[in-house]
């Protein structure tokens, strides 16, 4: 048995969580075509025979505005330590940028391999793939260079046999039919914010948040309670819709999709709050789980 943490590091959208749920072949990490879905560390687990990997989904590195935004480029930069690879993943469509470039300035200070992903070439052709890895290979000392489409698990194979020439631990962090660490609640909250992202615009997905508050099993149904949380009252009328037609989609889409997680009837109840500027604000921002209480 072989072992290993990985991370994968990147822009926003540019498909890390799209690729973990691809890696796992489980839903591990909500999508959205909105940039900066992920905001907490998120572990998948891949198992095999021979192999557990644990590859760790980040927030997208990007230029902060805002305690949040630095809570969230800390909680990202932090995983660039005390691990065994990193996945550097890019946009292979987009082509190099300025965010590309200041991530790996900071890598090259790490002593960690690196990676190559690059994500999405489903949208280019051969040959502009091999020019874009002629670019990318001199700017930076990859191990690596691996093309992939995330979206249709395209090479992602080969990503996998790649990866595990860099596990070396001989020890198994969890159980083998273990594929996230993200507790139920957790996975609740995000699927809830995922399904608002799905039916919001986008100036809405950066003021929300989701809070499980109630998770309460019985013999034939689990009782849910998910509080949404808005920096502004503005926003509750956009998220509640007429007569409340927006919220009740996005609950009835929540429902099926946890009740298919948990295997079980779910009662689900969605409420929405406005906590001004709570991104702001480092009580909640600990409360919410953005911040350990214990890290100082």
């Amino acid at each position: 048995m072989r072992s290993g943490f990985v991370s994968i590091i990147g822009r926003p959208n540019v498909g890390k969580s799209t690729l973990i749920n691809s890696l796992i072949k489980e839903k591990v990490a909500i999508t959205s075509d909105k940039s900066g879905t992920t905001r907490n560390i998120i572990q998948g687990i891949y198992n095999d025979d021979d192999y557990q990997i644990v590859l760790v989904d980040t927030p997208g590195i990007h230029k902060p505005m805002g305690k949040f935004g630095k809570v969230l480029n800390k909680q990202a930069l932090a995983l660039t330590k005390d691990v065994d690879l990193i996945l550097f993943m890019v946009d292979i469509a987009s082509g190099i940028g300025k965010g590309d470039e200041y991530i790996l300035n900071l890598l090259k200070k790490e002593k960690v391999p690196v990676i190559l992903v690059m994500n999405k070439i489903d949208k280019l052709s051969k040959e502009k793939i091999l020019t874009a890895i002629d670019e990318y290979k001199d700017i930076y000392p990859f191990v690596e260079i691996v093309p992939i489409s995330a979206l249709h698990s395209d090479n992602t194979s080969h990503l996998i046999d790649v990866i595990k020439k860099y596990m070396k631990d001989e020890v198994l962090y969890f159980p083998k039919d273990m594929y996230t660490s993200s507790s139920k609640n957790f996975m609740i909250s995000e699927i809830v914010r995922e399904k608002l992202l799905s039916v919001t615009e986008d100036e809405v997905p950066h003021s929300i948040t989701c809070f499980t508050t109630l998770f309460d099993e019985k013999t034939n149904i689990i009782n849910i309670n998910v509080d949404i949380i808005v920096d502004r009252d503005s926003l509750k009328k956009i998220i509640i819709g007429k007569n409340g037609s927006r919220l009740k989609i996005v609950g009835t889409l929540s429902r099926m999709e946890i009740e298919k997680m948990l295997d079980k009837k779910v009662y689900l109840e969605l409420y929405v709050k406005t906590i001004k500027n709570w991104k702001e604000k480092e009580k909640y921002l600990i409360e919410l789980g953005f911040i350990d209480k214990f890290e100082k």
